[in-house]
């Protein structure tokens, strides 16, 4: 059996146990964006989904629309899942759930092997908004993407190191006394990760020709490469009852598992379709990003019709499902006093005026609705008005293709740490309202009734 869904077990009854135990190891599969869509892959394929090539006529295009279930990678780091259902689709619109499959992490460098003092340290990169101070003293590997020139062309394979390879010790308080007080990091000279000691001159390129072995003939050529380092401590449920989850990545792989268990879970009645979009924490703007053009793409090609298209969306919705910040009990004062989510109390709705977030009142009203037949209620986050507020593919793929959309997420603490927490009772939640909204026949997004 492959996650939650298998090709002989089929469903296994979704318990909160149940559930977060297939996010741990979720979450354990998939250190950066590429691991995430190889193992969202595998779990579709396994669940009868149909995989189909950007570079390929599909059967479902030019209106043959009949009922099936599809993935469509781009970079390997970004995917769509896609339900066409029994019902009509002009009738009943499409369901979407958006979320991301990048977080903050450290890259590697292209060039960058530092030999300091017979350490070999790697040059990294800040990729998003990273919170530095807890990478220090962690036990740290490496993953990614390496292209390699071989007998046949080019071609990439994914890598893993998966045990401990290096780490970034703190310096000690007796030589800088005043750590505590104040602490500034320069991420250029500060942060480089130590992997070894030698006098050898090795070279990462070495490292992975080794990891990589039986999987790469021995002559080919590593071209290029893109790593990140992670933590290697594993997720776990912490807390004296196990209220929460820890790890590394719940912004965003706890929304993508959750669209991606709903996805397979609904009834296949209604089309529906779940995109996971790279390069959110750095802006979306990629070719693999929601401010890219892979959903819209899709979607023309499903729909080429671009008045029946824009009827269609008209009809649709899309929830934006992205982490929101719990109200953290040793900072309340950073959460205005009448939001303040809380940890295991329910999905959170998330607003903002200037439209970070793209909820409106009729989005988060038909949310709520959805919500309260589930018997599940929600939570409201708004940002205190003299800070700045973040944002997520929301706005941006409302933009981009027009639909009505919301934003939602679970509560967090830590978010952009190298270790994140959530509540244990929340994720059964969102799954059972992203369930029910994938199987939902009529939404009222566009209907004003004069009083």
């Amino acid at each position: 059996m492959v996650g939650l869904a298998g090709k002989s077990t089929g469903w296994l009854k979704v318990n909160k146990d149940t559930l977060n135990q297939d996010l741990l190891g979720f979450l354990a599969a998939s250190p950066t964006p590429f691991h995430t869509v190889k193992e969202m892959q595998t779990r579709l394929l396994a669940a009868g989904f149909i995989r189909l090539d950007e570079s390929e006529a599909w059967p479902l295009e030019s209106g043959n629309l009949l009922p099936g279930k599809y993935l469509i990678t781009r970079n390997d780091s970004s995917i769509i899942a896609l339900v066409i259902g029994t019902e009509s689709l002009q009738d009943t619109g499409i369901r979407l759930v958006g979320a991301h499959t990048d977080s903050p992490c450290l890259k590697v460098k292209p060039q960058p092997e530092i030999r300091n003092h017979t350490y070999l340290q790697l040059g990294v990169e800040v990729y998003g908004g990273v919170l530095l101070n807890p990478w220090y003293d962690r036990d740290l590997s490496l993953a990614g993407r390496v292209t390699l020139k071989g007998k046949t062309g080019v071609y990439s394979r994914l890598v893993d190191f998966r045990r401990p390879l290096a780490v970034i010790p703190s310096l000690a308080i007796h030589l800088d006394r005043e750590v505590n007080n104040q602490r500034s990091i320069n991420p250029q000279k500060d942060i480089p990760p130590i992997l070894l000691q030698t006098e050898k001159d090795l070279t990462l390129r070495d490292l992975l020709r080794e990891e990589l072995g039986d999987n790469t003939p021995g002559g080919d050529e590593i071209l290029s490469f893109e790593l990140s380092f992670y933590d290697t401590q594993p997720p776990a449920l912490i807390g004296a009852r196990e209220d929460f989850i820890a790890s590394a990545r719940l912004d965003n792989l706890l929304s993508c598992h959750a669209g991606l268990t709903s996805l397979m879970k609904s009834d296949g009645r209604v089309s529906s379709l779940l995109v996971c979009n790279d390069h959110e924490e750095v802006g979306s703007a990629s070719t693999s990003g929601a401010q890219g053009p892979f959903l819209a793409s899709v979607l023309e090609r499903l729909i080429s019709d671009a008045g029946e298209r824009t009827r269609i969306l008209a009809r649709s919705m899309l929830i934006s499902a992205d982490n929101a910040h719990g109200i953290h009990p040793n900072y309340a004062d950073r959460h205005d006093a009448n939001h303040g989510p809380l940890l295991n109390r329910g999905p959170v709705i998330k607003i903002n005026a200037n439209q970070r977030y793209a909820t409106n009142s009729v989005t988060e009203g038909l949310f709520r609705a959805i919500a309260k037949e589930a018997g599940i209620e929600c939570q409201t986050f708004v940002t205190r008005t003299d800070m700045a507020c973040g944002s997520t593919i929301g706005p941006l793929t409302a933009t981009e293709i027009g639909v009505p959309t919301l934003d939602i997420g679970l509560a967090t603490f830590g978010m952009h740490s190298i270790r994140e927490l959530c509540g244990s009772h929340d994720p059964l939640l969102l799954h059972q309202v992203l369930t029910r909204f994938f199987n939902q026949s009529s939404l009222s997004t566009n209907r004003f009734i004069d009083q």
